[in-house]
């Protein structure tokens, strides 16, 4: 089968959103089809385009059986919201010559990943023009969250913008999401039922040695009775990062809990100013695939911030790490989002924009360790079940030949989230 991705991130070493396309790539390469990628040179989450790599040039390799086509982008130094309207259009505009190039190769399936929701409409064209089939994978609703987070504000751009995202959703021949909640909200928008499918986000199961993950807390400087609260992730502004630098600030004077703070993005620098005046407080680069998961096993409780206005049009994409750490995770989310739902099994879910609660989820954590191992085996065990990537892949491809031998066929991937 051949199968064209278009994504804005993919670099083997991406560890959010990306991640996801390069692995799904990948896999299905290893699995014996002809897979090709339109992508943006890595640049994210530090927004900054990586070594080798230009902003303004194409650019065709081949990475791990999958060929990449990269398109130019801009990448704005401080990304505010009429900045990232223009950063994605910049990369919707220099895919054009590459979509129209693949309409030589004709595939059978192009498979897009919002965001950015702009590329939809060239993609879903060059579907219909090839005989091919359709697919959206929502990661996060990025049209509502946009609203939600007060980088786009006015009224009459929101009714535009809805009204071409329900026009684009109600022509694709499949509309994914990773969280149940988010494929309701695919239907709510105008999606026909049997066209929805939940693709959830995956993990790969490891063992972390423990030898790893006592090296890890030696290398930060954190001593086995100390309890270490880790966030790793994106630093941007759907994240809630002020609740990280309010919980640690509340919790200050506890010399037996130590916080630490790993990625890169947008919000990093207000973050750290934030948390200057803490001791209590260390922050690390981005960690590469083959460090991340003994960082993720050397913490004794996971952060999950979010902000309230976006809890059920985002699922983090770091949670599956979490579970997979076999970690307790607390998190701010609403009772009843898909996010909840799941961190309800594992860890301590507490009220958006709550700083209290979420100062004393964490102490109440770091007083039991008992809690924490059994919430940290539910967590894992709730990830065997659902998450593990050969499982959820394995599904995916079945949809995929399903969808192209009998496009009437509904979706069949399972309910995980």
């Amino acid at each position: 089968m051949k199968i064209l991705m278009v994504s804005l991130n993919y670099a083997p070493e991406l560890t959010g959103i990306g991640k996801y396309t390069t692995e799904q790539s990948e896999w299905l390469a290893a699995r014996g089809h002809d897979v090709r990628v339109i992508a943006a040179p890595p640049y994210y989450p530090a927004w900054r385009i990586g070594d080798g790599y230009s902003a303004w040039r194409y650019r065709r390799e081949t990475l791990r059986g999958v060929e990449v086509w990269r398109a130019p982008v801009w990448v704005p130094a401080r990304p505010s919201g009429a900045k990232r309207l223009l950063h994605l259009a910049s990369f919707a505009a220099s895919t054009l010559p590459l979509l129209v190039r693949q309409w030589f190769w004709r595939p059978d399936v192009v498979f897009m990943v919002e965001p950015p929701l702009m590329c939809t409409p060239a993609a879903t064209l060059l579907a219909r023009l090839s005989g091919g089939r359709a697919w959206l994978h929502v990661q996060d609703y990025e049209v509502d969250a946009a609203f939600a987070l007060g980088l786009l504000k006015r009224p009459w751009l929101r009714r535009l913008a809805l009204g071409m995202e329900r026009f684009l959703l109600r022509r694709q021949d499949r509309v994914s999401s990773i969280s149940s909640n988010m494929v309701a909200l695919a239907i709510e928008k105008g999606v026909a039922p049997e066209r929805a499918v939940l693709l959830p986000n995956w993990t790969v199961l490891h063992q972390t040695s423990p030898d790893a993950a006592r090296a890890m807390r030696t290398e930060l400087g954190i001593s086995e009775d100390a309890v270490l609260a880790l966030y790793s992730g994106n630093m941007g502004a759907k994240q809630g990062l002020e609740h990280l630098a309010a919980a640690a600030r509340r919790l200050r004077d506890r010399a037996d809990i130590r916080f630490v703070f790993c990625g890169d993005g947008g919000g990093r620098a207000e973050l750290q100013s934030a948390c200057a005046d803490l001791p209590n407080v260390q922050f690390l680069p981005l960690q590469s695939n083959e460090r991340f998961p003994a960082l993720l096993a050397a913490a004794d409780v996971h952060l999950l911030p979010q902000r309230a206005d976006v809890t059920d049009l985002v699922m983090p994409s770091k949670l599956t790490g979490m579970l997979a750490s076999g970690r307790p995770v607390v998190t701010t989310a609403a009772q009843g989002s898909a996010l909840a739902n799941v961190v309800n099994l594992c860890g301590v879910v507490v009220p958006p924009g709550d700083d209290a609660a979420f100062a004393e989820g964490i102490a109440t954590l770091a007083a039991s360790p008992a809690m924490r191992t059994q919430l940290g085996i539910a967590g894992l065990a709730w990830a065997r079940t659902h998450l593990d990537r050969d499982a959820v892949l394995g599904q995916f491809e079945q949809t995929l030949l399903a969808m192209t031998t009998a496009p009437g066929a509904p979706a069949t991937l399972g309910d995980r989230f």
